[in-house]
């Protein structure tokens, strides 16, 4: 397997990403969304979440498709940036079709980044524009690190940031992840600058810095100072034709790379979830092994994305946190 051209989640055909973001108050909303509906699912595994729509994406439900997915920050507030998204999906003529009423299925998440130094004292909420300005923003290239929904991002010890990687399989076919870090835990080994990702690192995508040389499993990791801060949401997408239970089951999978990636994840204080999205243009290997290779290389794009959002967080005015590249002196 290797990363496609960009090493972003767009690397799958039809697939689009847009971010925005408010500087002053440290947060942002990211969408994620194609030509076209595609089938979705979700799998949560933290003790916190906050979503919008989740409940739809369960395989017996009436509406197998979606058009679009929203990460975001500003805890429950955030959840208005799927609004903007629908907004300007009906305006567009997108959504579900009711009796000649469109409907805009747009499913989202939020991490808790609301004590991270911006100013929170807005008078009405910023989220639906927020969403809406990443919609507009939408493209095949865009930034990772300091912006969109992992624009106030942090985790024990650093910023965290938005991520995103991509692998293209033997069979042709490609998986992509796109998350928000912003863990209770860490992504680092100790005072080290190692990932915990570092097995999973192809190239030098978030530093070349390999495993730390000592590495104690058994040794407390940090925590955030306040312990409600948190959550790590994530999409991992294919081209691959699948139904929803077979994209819960890629979902599913790819939560161990969540929990390679990040120490301690999953916890009763964290929201972890992740959505699965299939394009469907292109159909499953007869041979039966594609499903096991796309959960695989789900859980490999997270915890590479994981590390890469860290590594390219920036720092800016206000910041609570060190950035990985200031704490570790990197030029």
């Amino acid at each position: 397997m290797r990363p496609g051209p960009r090493n972003l989640i767009t690397d799958i055909p039809g697939l689009l990403v847009g971010n925005a973001e408010d500087h002053a108050v440290k947060t942002g909303a990211t969408v994620l969304l194609s030509d076209t509906p595609f089938t979705a699912a979700v799998h949560v595994m933290g003790g916190a979440p906050g979503t919008r729509e989740t409940d739809l994406l369960a395989p017996d439900k009436t509406v197998q498709q979606i058009d679009a997915l929203v990460l975001s920050g500003g805890s429950a507030f955030g959840l208005d940036a799927a609004s903007g998204v629908a907004d300007g999906l009906r305006a567009a003529g997108r959504g579900f079709d009711v009796g000649g009423q469109r409907v805009p299925i747009v499913p989202g998440a939020i991490v808790f980044d609301l004590l991270n130094g911006g100013d929170k004292d807005w008078r009405d909420n910023p989220y639906k524009r927020l969403g809406r300005a990443a919609l507009e923003a939408a493209d095949t290239q865009f930034p990772i690190g300091t912006t969109g929904a992992g624009t106030g991002a942090t985790i024990a010890d650093l910023k965290g940031g938005l991520g995103s990687a991509s692998l293209i399989l033997p069979s042709g076919h490609t998986v992509g992840a796109l998350v928000v870090v912003n863990a209770l835990g860490q992504v680092t080994v100790g005072d080290s600058p190692h990932f915990l990702a570092a097995p999973s690192e192809i190239g030098a995508e978030f530093g070349g810095l390999g495993p730390a040389p000592i590495h104690d499993p058994t040794a407390m990791p940090r925590f955030k100072g306040h312990a409600r801060e948190a959550t790590t949401i994530a999409i991992v997408a294919t081209d691959a034709a699948l139904t929803q239970a077979e994209a819960t089951r890629m979902a599913t999978a790819a939560h161990d790379g969540m929990a390679r990636a990040i120490s301690p994840s999953h916890t009763p204080m964290d929201g972890d979830l992740v959505f699965a999205a299939a394009t469907g243009t292109r159909p499953l290997d007869p041979s039966g092994q594609t499903p096991l290779l796309l959960g695989h290389a789900a859980a490999l794009c997270l915890s590479r994305a994981i590390a890469r959002g860290v590594f390219h967080a920036t720092a800016a005015r206000g910041d609570t946190l060190p950035t990985h590249a200031d704490r570790f002196r990197r030029s």
